[in-house]
């Protein structure tokens, strides 16, 4: 299975991609896709949207996992990152991706078994459970990362689930 995470962002968008196989992850790629801060807001979505469908035609991923929104003290940054989530979900949604959504509290969970890690120990945990040599970076590429070991861990899970 490969997985295709995304860290939503109006500027920066961080995306990680994961393969598994036997229990077994192993990083396929990592970056951002980013936008200019002087460019219109629409022109901004449109170059995310293409970029998460370069993302997707590139590797192939079977699923699509995002983190929630949480609410933010700054509405106007909320609802940028709310815009930015939204246009990632529909690339995703218009190539039959299936997509995970998973709150921050659950990224870090599954991570670092405690859901009010800090940042570090987070990209501490990515590090040692995918094989990296260095945290990734910038820290948008290793949240994406997070989510998909999130996903990882979890979809094992509600597989079991289904089945039983």
């Amino acid at each position: 299975m490969v997985i295709l995470g995304i860290d939503p962002g109006m500027a920066i968008l961080g995306y990680g991609v994961v393969e598994v196989e036997n229990h077994q992850m192993q990083v396929i790629d990592f970056g951002t896709v980013t936008t200019p801060a002087g460019m219109e807001m629409q022109n901004r979505l449109v170059n995310i949207y293409d970029g998460v469908v370069e993302l997707i035609d590139r590797f192939k991923p079977d699923a699509i996992a995002v983190e929630e929104l949480f609410f933010n003290k700054n509405v106007k940054t909320a609802l940028a990152i709310g815009h930015a989530r939204g246009v990632a979900v529909l690339a995703g949604a218009k190539k039959g991706i299936p997509l995970f959504e998973y709150t921050p509290l659950q990224v870090k969970q599954a991570v670092v078994g405690y859901g009010r890690a800090d940042k570090n120990q987070v990209q501490q945990m990515v590090k040692m459970i995918l094989g990296l040599r260095c945290i990734p970076k910038p820290d948008d590429a290793a949240d994406a990362l997070a989510i998909c070991v999130c996903h990882a861990h979890s979809y094992g899970t509600q597989e079991k689930l289904i089945r039983e």
